[in-house]
């Protein structure tokens, strides 16, 4: 039986197949059009699930939808009710999309599915609807290794969900309570971001990024004004210093009176105070997560926890709620946003619609690494590099190790495109750019050379799984980059009295450990644990690194610019790989020298200038 999910129009949208239980296939729909975050009907990300099933539309036992729009409607009249006449302007806006679109979503799904049957004749196959939270659910529980897990979801919001809690045991999920639109963490948070100028629902990275550079200075503030927290971590929220709500921005004048002045301009200089709101934020955030996962390891009465929903991409608060203890073991979606409903919503659909028997209590869980994406094949590699005038060199695997070790010993910067592409917002070693991270200036090379983003934003470690806790204070796997640990007391470097007294940025350039290029500002890193059984080439080029530097540690960051999707295809490698001051490219065992190519043919249709945000 073959399920397909769909996640679409309202953010990340996303496609995901699943034959008999099995993940044979996910990906965002943005990989393909090359337009981040792309929230229109995932017509590419569906023909490749389909073409990576060996199937048809048609052979679809059943295409689920992440959502009920109906019931999202439902809440949206009644918040502009309940606000009226506040938000005429927004509610205008809004409801010509809804009665064009979203409110008959179910004849524009069966359009677009019709659309996509080489065999028009056929019947499409059952349309189902999954809840926001109930398919965010899924995606936590179905494919994590434990047969029992207390399960918490937090996002912005569903249909009227942002907190969710739910049971799941074997092949069920059993909700047990949440909190309502409009109180959300997840909108508290992204109201920090839009007040300190970063986009909201991208720039929720960047604030965590920048947070280790303030003081916790609004906290009080926050709890203050903001947000009622109970014991238990059930909150409320002041909607007066919010315009979410019905407004065309997340925060009210209020808000702005509170903390001193109008957000951040995008592209205004970031400041001590901007720091400062992003430490307060957070630890707010790490101490709502913690309540709340206290109350329900004592609810629940489990010894495991899985998370999803945008919060769960907070990989601090992740690591923040592993080091106490409260749950045994964590198990975190790594598509944990929107784009990961598509496949909550077909493992929900397989599990509880159909009934079917699940395994837990496993050692690994059933995500393959994440690696769900499309793949390279040798000739097609071939061809589209031919097309491109592009000068390569093929190598066989031990070789090119070898040498890739020896250039990355060099500070060389190297694209890494090997095997399928991962599903989630986080690069694993199928899509990379790679460096040194012995490397003191590797940092600011990469942010500013080749991401071409802020310079005070970390790089995330790809280390050896073995040799996680040499490195690092972890001694659990951290495959999906989605936990923050701190470097290893060795391999910490103490800052000088002097060093102490700076603020703000002026950390930046203090060497803080042996691994300067991915140890943030506080000691800490966004560690990615790297296994043989589910990348054995990157496991491979982190072998060879460590036989030639004897450190089992790499730079990993997204093989992309700030404004673009994850690079998808060899075209979209070697087009970012031109554009950027990158030294090295390698896709499969093809390596490019970027000396050795020629210069950037202006007529070529698929160049174009990345659009920064």
């Amino acid at each position: 039986m073959k399920i397909l999910g769909i996640s679409a129009y309202y953010h990340d949208s996303a496609a995901a197949l699943v034959d008999s239980g099995v993940i044979v296939a996910a990906a965002q729909e943005e990989r393909f059009t090359r337009k981040k975050h792309d929230s229109r009907f995932p017509k590419s990300a569906i023909e490749y699930c389909l073409k990576e099933g060996k199937t048809e539309i048609d052979s679809i036992s059943a295409v689920v939808f992440y959502d009920k729009p109906m019931t999202k409607f439902e809440r949206l009249l009644e918040t502009y009710l309940a606000y009226a006449p506040q938000g005429l302007s927004s509610f205008l806006m809004a409801m010509p999309v809804w009665l064009k679109e979203k409110l008959f979503l179910k004849s524009i799904l069966r359009k677009e599915l019709k659309a996509l049957m080489k065999n028009k004749k056929a019947k499409l196959p059952k349309l189902l609807f999954a809840e926001h939270h109930q398919s965010h659910a899924a995606s936590a529980f179905f494919p994590s290794p434990f047969e029992k897990a207390a399960v918490l979801c937090l996002d912005g919001v569903g249909e009227w969900a942002t907190t969710s809690v739910w049971l799941g045991e074997k092949n069920e999920l059993k909700p047990q309570w949440e909190i309502e639109f409009p109180h959300s963490l997840g909108m508290l948070y992204s109201a920090f971001t839009y007040y300190t100028g970063f986009k909201v629902n991208s720039g929720e990275y960047k604030l965590m990024g920048l947070a280790p550079y303030g003081e916790p200075k609004y906290v009080d503030l926050i709890y203050d004004k903001l947000l009622s927290l109970k014991e238990d971590g059930t909150f409320r929220l002041n909607m007066e210093y919010f315009n979410y709500a019905v407004g065309l921005t997340m925060t009210s004048s209020k808000f702005n009176e509170l903390f001193g002045g109008s957000p951040r301009k995008a592209e205004g200089k970031v400041t001590q105070k901007e720091m400062d709101l992003a430490r307060s934020i957070q630890e707010v955030t790490e101490e709502v997560v913690l309540r709340l996962a206290r109350t329900l390891q004592r609810e629940l009465k489990t010894d495991a926890l899985c998370l999803a929903g945008g919060v769960a991409l907070n990989c601090v608060a992740n690591g923040r709620l592993l080091r106490e203890g409260i749950f045994k073991k964590i198990w975190i979606q790594p598509a944990a946003g929107d784009a990961g409903g598509a496949l909550g919503a077909a493992l929900s659909a397989w599990y509880e619609y159909f009934g079917n028997s699940r395994e837990g209590d496993r050692d690994n869980d059933y995500m393959q690494g994440s690696y769900l994406g499309p793949s390279f094949q040798e000739n097609e590699v071939r061809a589209t590099l031919d097309l491109l005038g592009a000068k390569y060199e093929v190598l066989p695997d031990p070789q090119l190790n070898v040498r890739l070790a020896e250039l990355l010993d060099k500070e060389n910067v190297i694209g890494w495109c090997q095997g399928r592409m991962e599903f989630g917002p986080r690069a694993l070693g199928g899509r990379s750019i790679i460096g040194d991270p012995r490397s003191q200036k590797m940092q600011s090379v990469m942010n500013l050379k080749i991401k071409y983003r802020e310079s005070f934003r970390p790089f995330a470690p790809a280390v050896l799984a073995e040799d996680v806790s040499e490195y690092f204070d972890l001694n659990e796997r951290s495959p999906y980059m989605l936990i923050v640990a701190p470097v290893a007391t060795p391999h910490q470097t103490p800052m000088t009295e002097s060093q102490k007294q700076l603020f703000g940025i002026e950390k930046l350039n203090i060497a803080r450990s042996t691994l300067p290029a991915v140890t943030h500002v506080d000691y800490s890193a966004r560690v990615q644990t790297v296994h043989k059984e589910t990348n054995p080439k990157f496991y491979e080029l982190l072998q060879a690194f460590k036989n030639r530097t004897g450190c089992g540690v790499l730079v990993n960051t997204s093989f992309n610019v700030r404004g673009e999707p994850i690079v998808c295809t060899t075209e979209d490698a070697y087009r970012c790989f031109m554009r950027t001051e990158m030294d090295y490219l390698v896709v499969e065992n093809f390596l490019l020298s970027k000396q050795a190519q020629p210069s950037i043919r202006q007529d070529l249709s698929w160049q174009k200038e990345f659009e920064l945000d």
